[in-house]
């Protein structure tokens, strides 16, 4: 989806209402232990107003090299704690936070956690019993869910002025390959796509969550997707970030980063019997040139000349995103590829070797 620009006359709140496609029902699920809390009772109109006391605004350093010194949070304790994005707001280790009721703190920088592109802010309110999201209470969502996104995008709230509220939809849960600019993003894990514009300036740090206001996840920062070069508007899940904010708010030493598993051999194309046509440009179509006969895309009834669309319910843009989809499957894995075969999209499944270089025969 492409990146959106802000016009001056843009509205402190507003909604979009997204109805690219007509998906399934879809259900949340509690990424607590438990079942999954009981849908909310309050109106559409009381769940806004809760969602939105919940959300705060970020000032901070910015301004050189056109980075914009605002930025968007959301509170995680009574006792003011917040949680944003890692960004250029936090180098001077002081932010101003602004509440939806207008009052400015400063907030001091407690801790951060850039592999999972996290940071842990804490303000000091007289109000003991500040709003807040209960991380407790945050919630897996799967694709088809519709959710809202709030947040600061280009600074139409500075005051008591509500933030944005952006309605959309969850497309898919994917890894994310994302750039800005020459440099790649330091958080590689898994990612919330959402079917609305939503990752705009000011926008990173912001909450997701269902329409009845339980927290799904935090915007993330603009970022081109690496093998589409398109922009890519997503959340990163709460489950993924739950863990590293408990620990900063108890004082607890965060586990280190996963190393990386660059070195560790992965698939090709070539490993599935697939051979595509050649990549002459950045965005060649995944056509297939040939297939290896016995091989795994053999036995799963792959031709030549099928267009390959999806893999695992990941849109498949060019050859670079296919090659990149491939290079994070698991020996064994049974995925699941939709072909253009003429006029037709065709769904067939096939099963990863156990091993890179060793076709399935």
């Amino acid at each position: 989806m492409a990146r959106r620009t802000g016009p001056a006359w843009i509205a402190p709140l507003f909604v979009f209402a997204v109805c690219v496609v007509v998906v399934p029902p879809a259900t949340a699920q509690s990424s607590s232990e438990g079942p999954a809390p009981a849908q909310s009772s309050l109106s559409p109109d009381e769940g806004l107003d809760r969602t939105l006391a919940k959300v705060v605004k970020l000032f901070g350093s910015g301004g050189m090299g056109g980075l914009e010194g605002y930025g968007s949070g959301f509170l995680v304790s009574s006792s003011g704690h917040i949680v944003t994005v890692w960004s250029h707001l936090i180098d001077t280790g002081e932010v101003s936070v602004v509440l939806n009721d207008g009052r400015r703190f400063v907030a001091k920088f407690v801790k951060g956690d850039p592999s999972r592109d996290l940071a842990v802010l804490k303000i000091e309110s007289p109000d003991a019993d500040l709003p807040f999201f209960d991380l407790r209470d945050s919630v897996d969502a799967a694709p088809g869910t519709r959710v809202l996104a709030y947040s600061n995008m280009f600074k139409v709230a500075t005051g008591d002025e509500p933030v944005s509220v952006v309605h959309g939809v969850i497309s898919v849960r994917t890894r994310l390959s994302g750039r800005r600019g020459a440099y790649k993003a330091p958080y590689e894990g898994p990612v919330y796509v959402v079917d609305a514009v939503t990752n705009n300036p000011g926008a990173a740090g912001g909450a997701l969550t269902t329409l009845d206001g339980r927290l799904v996840g935090m915007l993330g920062r603009e970022l081109l997707n690496s093998e589409s070069n398109t922009w890519v508007n997503y959340a990163v899940p709460m489950s993924q970030l739950r863990p590293a904010i408990e620990d900063i708010m108890a004082g607890r030493a965060l586990p280190p980063p996963k190393p990386s598993d660059a070195s560790q051999p992965r698939f090709a194309a070539l490993d599935l019997g697939l051979v595509l046509v050649p990549d002459v440009v950045y965005r060649t179509p995944a056509y297939v040139d040939s297939v290896v006969p016995g091989s795994s895309a053999a036995k799963a009834g792959i031709r030549s000349e099928d267009l390959i669309v999806f893999v695992n319910d990941e849109l498949v843009q060019s050859n670079r995103a296919l090659k990149a989809i491939l290079g994070r499957l698991e020996p064994g894995d049974l995925i699941h590829v939709v072909v253009r075969r003429k006029d037709q999209l065709m769904p067939l499944e096939l099963r990863v070797p156990d091993h890179p270089g060793k076709q399935d025969r």
